[in-house]
């Protein structure tokens, strides 16, 4: 019998059939983002997810930053597919919504992410293209009129400490959640 699920970091069996939010868990998802490479891999050194997300956070508006910690979530059960790829799998493009939608709804995310969300996204994106050493000068027409963030300098870290940076951010702004 074909088996449809993954077993996570925290022992759980994530069904991509049958998930149910009590199947999504915290702490897999930041074990995963932080051990997944941007770039599908093709840095100079290792750049996770989870700080990428980490980022996006820090550079919203505040009523945006727990939406935009999570923007990448669904990647944490689906992985990152770069953009170019990902447009040619319409059979993975309906799975990463269905995980992405079951996370929304576990927890309390609105169903479309946010513009603000998308630009942050795009500014980090034209960030670590100029920091991470992979700007050839080669057009990246998704960025056209998006600038990189003058303000900040990214500096990789390695998955241990993007897991406890993810952490202690999904931590804080939960706090923030828990009081608004």
């Amino acid at each position: 019998m074909k088996q449809n699920f993954i077993q996570t970091y925290t022992g759980k069996k994530f069904d991509y059939l049958a998930a149910t939010a009590d199947d999504v868990d915290i702490e897999d998802i930041a074990n995963a983002l932080s051990n997944i490479c941007r770039f599908a891999g093709h840095l100079p050194e290792f750049y996770s997810v989870a700080q990428h997300s980490v980022l996006c956070s820090q550079i919203v508006p505040a009523e945006y930053a727990f939406e935009a910690l999570m923007h990448d979530a669904a990647e944490a059960y689906v992985q990152d597919i770069p953009a170019p790829l990902k447009a040619l799998l319409p059979d993975y493009r309906q799975i990463e919504k269905q995980v992405d939608d079951l996370i929304r709804g576990k927890f309390g995310l609105p169903p479309e992410h946010a513009p603000v969300v998308k630009y942050a996204d795009l500014t980090t994106l034209a960030t670590e293209r100029r920091d991470l050493e992979i700007d050839d000068g080669t057009r990246w027409t998704m960025l056209d009129g998006i600038p990189p963030l003058d303000l900040i300098q990214i500096y990789p870290l390695r998955p241990g400490q993007a897991f406890a940076l993810f952490m202690n951010r999904f931590n804080e702004l939960q706090e923030i959640r828990k009081c608004a």
